[in-house]
């Protein structure tokens, strides 16, 4: 199974082009979270309608996962805390979202909501602790932040990890967490796209500026995956301990979709 994994898309369309694009390539399209821009002078409602189109036609084309990010919150519940409702229009659609697990294939998926408060952390702390102990080859989560202490939340001056992650991690020891938010990462000095924590996984791509978004591609029968940005392509192997400095690839592997969408002038 090959997946395609970004984040922090942040209303950029012509990456969310490049990404309807590639997913007729892959089995398996993942965008954890920060799909929509509170910076951006186009209301937050009319982001939503033309973010929910774009998804609908990705669904189409491979399997799709979605979960929210700091940026998607657009709603207050009533206990005053910040959540991303318009995940329940992806629901709609069909895509796993915020609070679904589910099965594809032999790989269990937890999807979890940005969390702004005890209400909505308690929530994801109880959907993992039900998924815990459902059978499943390998567990992976979506899940926006990145853990603390890591060089995946490493900006270059701070980590901007959750401890919470962390925490449930240590507990839990998924298989892969696929993250974003802190978007300097991979391309700063001490971060990096990838880190290890005891048996799990852990990945963030990053953001970069332009009409192709920095990426992750996983190929989970080769157990390989590789990262591609401007500043070139690196990868690893899940079944060998991680070792650093990871060397620059200067040739793409054989099994990366061919015909990968390129950057537009």
């Amino acid at each position: 199974m090959k997946l395609l994994i970004v984040a922090d898309l942040h209303y950029a369309l012509p990456q969310f082009d490049w990404l309807l694009d590639a997913a007729s390539r892959y089995d398996m399209i993942i965008i954890a979270g920060d799909l929509l821009d509170t910076a951006s002078s186009v209301d937050a409602g009319a982001q939503i309608v033309v973010v929910l189109s774009y998804l609908k036609r990705i669904r189409q084309r491979a399997t799709l996962i979605v979960c929210s990010g700091n940026h998607d919150l657009d709603a207050l519940s009533p206990a005053g805390e910040k959540h991303a409702d318009w995940m329940r229009a992806i629901s709609a659609l069909s895509i796993p979202t915020d609070g679904d697990t589910v099965m594809i294939g032999a790989a269990m998926l937890s999807v979890c909501a940005w969390w702004d408060g005890p209400e909505t952390q308690n929530a994801i702390a109880a959907q993992l602790h039900a998924a815990a102990t459902r059978p499943r080859d390998s567990w992976i989560w979506v899940y926006h932040a990145p853990p603390v202490d890591s060089p995946v939340s490493w900006s270059g001056h701070r980590h901007f990890g959750d401890t919470a992650l962390s925490a449930w991690i240590a507990r839990y020891r998924p298989d892969i967490v696929f993250s974003g938010h802190v978007h300097e990462a991979p391309f700063v000095r001490n971060g990096s796209w990838v880190d290890q924590i005891g048996d799990t996984w852990l990945f963030n791509a990053g953001r970069q500026i332009g009409p192709v978004p920095a990426s992750i591609s996983l190929d989970l029968d080769r157990r390989e995956a590789l990262w591609l940005s401007f500043d070139g392509a690196e990868s690893i192997r899940l079944d060998e301990p991680l070792a650093r400095p990871i060397a620059p690839l200067t040739e793409l592997p054989g099994w990366l979709p061919h015909a990968a969408p390129k950057a537009t002038a």
